[in-house]
């Protein structure tokens, strides 16, 4: 027991027996070097009887007998030594002094056989035997002073304690998403599957640029889906990257659909590789309510800061003058001018006849009765404030390519329609991401709304760069569409990001209501809130103890992050975290991962030079262009010549128009 009284017992013991370790090596060179001490005068009649009594016992039977014993001596009160631990001293050190030790203890022999006299023979043996003796000893106490409990160093951040068990199995059905990977568990490498077996519960897809969101998750989310015969839906935020790994997909696997599909593009660049099509279609356009959707995405998506503004004043108002605008186009002649570009050259008109061809529909009067008495009051200030935020944020779209693609009427937008289901793809261009971004934010919240529909077939809505878009109500599909069967796939650089174009409680919502989640490398608060998602496993700890006589190592089990802030900080690309959700007919025990996903690259980058680029719709002159751009403002123009001479040669009517002093 570590007591004091123990302690200064076992002191003693160990200085007894060092002591006579000394006394048997004097004793030997007395011995050995006889005829030098009597030379010096140190021998004496009693010391030469005692020598005798003691060789009698056969301690001098050999040279080496009683350096033999003074050693082994000297190594047992090496035992009891206790010197203070220093973690610079190793054995290497301590070990290096005892052989050089033992080398000059045993070969000092040597040195009685120099040509010298007798006495310097005799001084140069015990000097070196001596030299020899104090490095054994100097040795042995630095071997006491060692720590023998190392920390394990060499995994210095900690990697192989934080790994844990993932799943290994390929869980598939009808639905699923499944990717390859490889983990590391406790050193060891092995296979596992991401396994997205409920994609209808939303995926979502993070990381910073470069991270690898496309080529290693989206891409596939778009083939497999593909081959699982899925209508769809792409938001290719830097066209025409994905549109042509869907369209390569769509020519291979259409005819595994029991309708085969056709492929639609909708881009704003390259106008003979688009379809047209009119998301204010009079079809689809039911009542009132779709009409003030349409207005609130497109306003939204032009003015992204009003977002965080909504319910304002001066945000409401231009809403429901941009809704009054569609709904009479809706209303007026069964819709045939109901388009997004009509609406443009609609709003341009003088104040005068606006108003008052406006005032002629009774289902939009309430909305325009503030616009009216603002006018006719001459609170020219109020009005300009309610409207003119409305007419200069669309004025941006009007331009010959817009009114051309945003007219024509080559498809609807129902995708998923079980008797003509589409694949399409929506191209942007980050560099008119204003403009471009509110058109195909309006496009895709009239999609949804016919998607989100029962009795339709399945469906996958894939957004790439999902901030870069405007959806009103998203988290209301990502709640409603899985029992629709709609699978949502939302690609998203980083909390932040999206925070900033939504505004904070519907980013908070995106972010927690979302089943699946795969995430490369992203930083600050949104690997605080990843690494919290992912919760916390069992790890093991170790702490080591150092004091002046001896060391301690405790060896404890604690609960710790699974995936830390910081290794989410700092995945390679490739490298992605998340979890994914299960269902009830599939339940998922290890739903947490960490691991890379295996792309066979020399065979993706085989397929690509292969692909066909998106084909030729039409072909498109300027001159058609230009044309169909005349013909729309020109129409407006008939329309409202129609409609005031229509009112004016009515007697019934003619209070009604609008003049202002």
């Amino acid at each position: 027991m570590s007591t004091g009284e123990n302690e200064q017992g076992l002191r003693k013991i160990t200085d007894m027996t060092r002591l006579m370790s000394i006394v048997i090596l004097a004793l030997h060179f007395y011995y050995y070097c006889y005829r030098a001490f009597e030379q010096w005068d140190l021998t004496a009649d009693i010391s030469d009887r005692l020598l005798t009594n003691i060789q009698n016992t056969g301690l001098f039977s050999g040279f080496n007998n009683a350096k033999l014993i003074a050693l082994g001596l000297l190594i047992i009160s090496l035992f009891g030594s206790k010197g203070k631990k220093d973690e610079k001293i190793n054995h290497k050190i301590a070990f290096a002094y005892i052989i050089t030790g033992l080398l000059i203890y045993f070969l000092s022999y040597f040195s009685l056989h120099f040509p010298a006299v007798i006495q310097t023979r005799a001084v140069t043996y015990m000097l070196v035997t001596a030299i020899g003796y104090i490095l054994v000893l100097t040795g042995g106490n630095l071997i006491s002073r060692v720590i023998l409990q190392k920390l394990n160093s060499k995994d210095i951040f900690n990697k192989e304690n934080e790994t844990f068990p993932q799943e290994e199995r390929l869980l598939q059905n009808e639905y699923s998403i499944n990717l390859p990977a490889q983990y590391h568990l406790k050193g060891k490498v092995r296979k596992s599957w991401i396994n997205i077996i409920n994609p209808f519960r939303s995926l979502l897809v993070l990381g910073s640029p470069g991270a690898g969101k496309s080529y290693f998750v989206i891409r596939h989310v778009i083939t497999q889906h593909i081959r699982k015969g899925f209508s769809m839906f792409v938001y290719d935020f830097k066209f025409d990257d994905l549109s042509v790994i869907t369209y390569n997909h769509y020519l291979k696997c259409r005819h595994l659909y029991p309708v085969p599909p056709e492929f639609y593009v909708i881009n704003f660049e390259d106008l003979s590789r688009t379809h047209r099509c009119n998301p204010l279609d009079k079809e689809n356009m039911l009542d009132i309510t779709d009409a003030s959707e349409s207005a609130r995405t497109i306003l939204m998506g032009l003015n992204r800061e009003w977002i965080k503004r909504q319910g304002d004043f001066f945000v409401e108002s231009p809403i429901n003058f941009l809704t009054s605008i569609i709904w009479f186009l809706r209303r007026y002649n069964d819709g045939e001018f109901c388009t997004l570009p009509h609406v443009i050259e609609l709003m341009q008109v003088d104040y005068d006849k606006l108003f008052t061809i406006l005032k002629t529909e009774k289902e939009i009067e309430a909305l325009i009765n503030p616009f009216v008495s603002a006018y006719m009051n001459d609170v020219m200030e109020q009005l300009e404030g309610q409207i003119a935020a409305a007419k200069v944020a669309m004025a941006r779209l009007s331009s010959p390519q817009l009114y051309y693609v945003l007219s024509g009427n080559d498809f609807t937008l129902d995708i998923n329609n079980p008797d003509e289901p589409k694949i399409v793809c929506m191209g942007n261009n980050p560099q008119k991401i204003q403009v471009y971004g509110a058109v195909l934010s309006l496009y895709i919240s009239r999609l949804i709304k016919m998607v989100n529909k029962k009795g339709n077939m399945k469906s996958s809505l894939v957004f790439d760069e999902f901030p870069t878009i405007y959806l009103n109500n998203m988290d209301s599909l990502i709640a409603t569409a899985r029992s629709n069967k709609v699978a949502t796939t939302l690609g998203v650089q980083d909390f932040s990001q999206l925070k900033k174009d939504y505004g904070k409680d519907q980013a908070d919502v995106i972010m927690n209501i979302t089943g699946n989640i795969v995430s490369g490398q992203v930083t600050g608060e949104t690997a605080k809130q990843l690494s919290e998602r992912f919760g916390k496993i069992m790890q093991d700890r170790t702490s080591l103890s150092i004091n002046r006589t001896d060391t301690s190592i405790i060896k404890s089990k604690q609960l710790d992050s699974a995936v830390p802030p910081s290794k989410i900080s700092s995945l390679s690309s490739g490298e992605f975290v998340g979890m994914v959700a299960d269902d009830p007919d599939n339940k998922i025990g290890l739903k947490t991962f960490h691991c890379s996903i295996l792309n066979n690259h020399e065979a993706l980058k085989k397929e690509q030079q292969e692909y066909k680029p998106v084909p030729v719709v039409r072909q498109v002159s300027n001159a058609i262009i230009q044309t169909n751009y005349v013909q729309i403002k020109q129409e407006i123009e008939d329309l409202i010549n129609a409609e005031m001479e229509r009112i004016l040669s009515d007697p019934g009517m003619e209070g009604t128009v609008l003049k202002k002093n």
